[in-house]
């Protein structure tokens, strides 16, 4: 058993220095930023298991409980405040203050009111309070998981195994001769998960603004600003697929999300934003279209999506009501050139969109007269309370659709 509570502990360590390794690379990119938090992260978690296992040269037992008690407040702040910032919960420069103060406040305060008590008695405190600011941590990411933030579940993930090794290794500084061996394996290996969702959060992040960074530099008509069909291959796709209807007839729906304010946005911030808005729209489209929807991009500011074998109109409503449901989240938009400030700069904007929504049924149809039909209804419905166009066969005109929960 002590051998695998060594090995476990090992495999901790060496995570730790797996994510330096990326964090170095980060730096060598240019992504700084990423790179310090990485860093930062992994030495301040090794340095507390370090501490808390009783490695530190300190010999006196009231001043190391003293001493664990600081570490465990200041890391526990520390570590808060940075997954609240990879989280997206503190956005702009006047929110990261205001948790940084906060934070520091709320840490002094603990370690005004402990530093009074007997020393391990104190360390029980800090470590209460640790406990404390990890489960405030763990209800900010269930809050942005729970609104779709992919990255949100890893972080609960995360959380939930910081908090198991911070009770194992709280246990082990204040019982430190009747600590179980099993204990150490539990909490080895807990901080070993952390370690590893923490670079699994890290790469995500990282990666995203590697990606981003290489379509921002490039035109609208790049195929990696949204990751989707170019211009050609969605017209190539929409006539296979009307190919298909015509020999097979099963109604089509057809569904064209404009983008209204983009002009706009470019403007008054560059290419560069512009590109940034497209890359998230595509993504969020992508996520909220089922897998037998056919997507591509439809001019500098369109969205087209095919959907075959629509029999039904409830189905292809629904969906129009969620894509744009998904579009009305506001986007916090890049605005430099500059890859260090890709996660500073930011500029809050929310898509004005118009969506038209139309059911083919007629095998004789041409996919181009379709398209355009489809498109001109979309940007009709920027003019509708509920953005969303409908073509209504039984009276033959285009009608606003209500925005109604389906």
């Amino acid at each position: 058993m002590e051998k695998l509570a060594i090995g476990l502990w090992g495999c901790f360590f060496g995570t730790v220095v797996v994510i330096l390794a990326g964090a170095v690379l980060a730096y060598t990119r240019s992504l700084r930023r990423i790179a310090f938090n990485a860093a930062l992260s992994a030495l301040v978690s090794a340095f507390f298991v370090t501490a808390f296992l009783g490695v530190l040269p300190i010999s006196d037992t009231a001043t190391l409980a003293r001493f664990l008690a600081l570490v465990a407040t200041l890391v526990s702040a520390l570590l808060t405040y940075q997954l609240f910032a990879l989280l997206g919960v503190i956005r702009s420069h006047e929110a990261r203050q205001r948790t940084a103060l906060a934070l520091t406040s709320f840490g002094l305060v603990a370690l005004l009111a402990g530093w009074r008590l007997q020393p391990l008695q104190f360390l029980a405190v800090s470590t209460g309070v640790a406990c404390l600011l990890g489960l405030i941590a763990l209800a900010a990411a269930l809050r942005s998981a729970v609104r779709g933030y992919r990255l949100a579940w890893t972080a609960v993930g995360a959380i939930c195994c910081m908090l198991v090794a911070l009770g194992g290794l709280s246990w082990i500084a204040l019982d430190r001769a009747g600590a179980p061996w099993l204990l150490h394996v539990v909490s080895a290996f807990a901080a070993t998960l952390y370690s590893a969702t923490l670079a699994l959060m890290l790469w995500g992040r990282y990666s995203y603004l590697l990606e981003l960074h290489k379509v921002m530099a490039h035109g609208p008509g790049y195929d990696p600003v949204t990751r989707m069909r170019s211009y050609v291959e969605t017209d190539q796709m929409v006539s296979t697929v009307f190919k298909s209807f015509s020999d097979k007839p099963q109604a089509l729906g057809i569904i064209v999300l404009t983008i209204a304010n983009l002009y706009t946005l470019e403007q008054l911030y560059g290419l560069p934003a512009v590109n940034h808005a497209l890359f998230v729209c595509a993504g969020r489209l992508r996520r909220t279209v089922p897998g037998n929807v056919q997507l591509g991009r439809l001019g500098n500011d369109c969205f087209v999506l095919v959907m075959p074998n629509c029999t039904r109109s409830f189905g292809l409503i629904r969906l129009a009501l969620a894509v744009k449901a998904r579009f009305k989240k506001p986007v916090a938009l890049n605005t430099s050139h500059d890859v260090p400030r890709l996660e500073t700069d930011k500029t809050i904007w929310v898509a004005q969109i118009g969506v038209g929504v139309l059911m083919v049924s007629d095998p004789e149809a041409r996919s181009p007269d379709a398209i355009e039909i489809c498109r001109r209804m979309s940007r009709t419905a920027m003019s509708y309370a509920s953005r969303v166009a409908w073509f209504d066969r039984a009276s033959g005109e285009m009608v606003e659709l209500p925005d109604v929960r389906l």
